[in-house]
């Protein structure tokens, strides 16, 4: 009689999205590494959780898609068992099921314990900050709230991530030493709303406070804002900002538009004449600070005139780092009741009108630091060059610096001064100091 050898079950988690994505699969894969299973990180194993983005159209169409693909390999008999987590299982699951019913199991955003189970793992609440991160080994994510309580009528992610709830400080602290503990120099605070952090347990807008706790972690050396909401925005952070080194002069806050009648319709809380001078009152608080901003254009009603209003704008405000996004048109959000007038053609057009005029300031700012010398962080060696990183930039979306690795050796996860020889649009070449 032949007995069936018992294979070892090998798991690989694939994540789809943004960065809050990236860390819930680094918190999953630090759960499965606590009960002895062996994990990967969008390698080889016969067992497959895809992490899912469900936000607009494009990542919607990359998520099914991968879905599919894995489906398709366990029908070939190449893995065993396909789960699927995230967003897009939270905000679709009965049409996935109906859809593809070859997956195992589907799980929405808060069902961690859940999916464990099924994995043959437990839960373990004692886990606190234990995780297996997946980005250069310099720096990492700290997540510090879930969901959000912002009505912006274009975006779902309260229906997919929930009400907004901060992690407490204490929590974050561990969380923090132990990246440190494992080589983590640059801590990137992410959140669906930096902004709100503390409202709901310390009954205030408490982010300086977490900052402050933060900083004294010893081998952290920057720490970046990202995803911090205009309205409301918590000016003593600006103060701490100025006056602690680690905290990097930059800020990520996505204002999406400027047109008054845009934001209303938005549901955004702000006005031009408002948001114009808070960003004002930013640059002469801290005059080294690089604004990061995403704008989404092609919003339903968005007239030649509230283009030309945005286009405007942006050319006077000179973001240093911008991002523009074409309007998606999402069901169960409030802007899916409106109808989405402009074609996809004007849409990209527009975009692509607003991403020249950001090259071109993007240009004629990076001529300014030729011959300047800035503190880097070297990420990764890429081909013939080293990779480096100024406090202004965050890592995937902003400038990079290129040093020649034919004439310089470098070490990943330094820090370096660099002196910048050239600048083009969006990258600068530097060499050692």
């Amino acid at each position: 009689m032949r007995t069936k050898t018992l294979k070892k079950n090998k798991i690989n988690v694939v994540t789809l999205g943004c960065s809050k994505n990236v860390y819930d699969s680094e918190i999953l894969m630090g759960q499965l590494k606590a009960n002895k299973k062996e994990v990967v990180h969008e390698g080889e194993g016969n067992i497959v959780v895809i992490n899912t983005c469900g936000f607009i159209n494009n990542a919607k169409e990359e998520s099914v898609n991968t879905i599919l693909e894995f489906v398709q390999k366990k029908e070939a008999g190449v893995v065993d068992k396909v789960f699927v987590t995230g967003c897009l299982s939270e905000r679709y699951k009965p049409d996935l099921q109906k859809e593809i019913p070859n997956v195992d199991e589907y799980f929405g955003t808060t069902e961690l314990p859940g999916l464990l189970k099924a994995l043959g793992a437990d839960y373990k609440h004692e886990l606190i900050g234990e995780r297996l991160t997946t980005t250069p080994k310099n720096y990492a994510y700290l997540k510090i709230a879930e969901g959000c309580d912002r009505p912006c009528s274009f975006c779902a992610i309260p229906i997919m991530r929930g009400k907004h709830k901060s992690t407490p400080i204490e929590n974050l602290v561990v969380e923090a030493e132990k990246l440190a503990a494992k080589g983590v120099k640059e801590l990137i605070l992410i959140a669906q709303d930096l902004t709100y952090y503390g409202l709901d347990i310390y009954k205030k807008r408490n982010l300086a406070e977490l900052l402050k706790a933060l900083v004294k972690v010893d081998g952290i050396e920057w720490i970046r804002l990202h995803y911090a909401f205009p309205t409301g925005f918590p000016m003593d952070v600006l103060e701490l900002m100025k006056k602690e080194p680690k905290i990097c002069n930059y800020l990520d806050i996505p204002l999406q538009h400027i047109a008054d009648n845009i934001l209303k319709s938005m549901r955004r809380g702000t006005t031009k004449e408002k948001t114009t001078k808070l960003l004002q009152d930013f640059r002469a608080l801290v005059p080294e600070m690089t604004i990061r901003t995403t704008l989404i254009v092609g919003y339903p009603g968005e007239t030649e005139e509230d283009f030309q209003t945005l286009k405007s704008w942006v050319e006077e405000m000179r973001f240093e780092r911008l991002g523009c996004f074409t309007y998606s048109h999402e069901e169960n959000t409030h802007a899916y009741t409106l109808e989405d007038n402009v074609p996809e053609e004007v849409k990209q057009e527009r975009a692509s009108q607003i991403m020249e005029i950001q090259s071109q300031i993007s240009w004629e700012l990076n001529q300014e630091k030729i011959g300047q010398s800035l503190r880097c962080i070297i990420d990764r060696k890429e081909g013939p060059h080293f990779i480096g990183r100024t406090e202004f930039d965050s890592p995937d979306v902003d400038n990079e610096v290129l040093i020649d690795a034919s004439k310089y050796y470098l070490k990943v996860g330094d820090f370096v001064t660099l002196k910048i020889t050239e600048a083009a649009d969006f990258d600068l070449y530097g060499e050692p100091v």
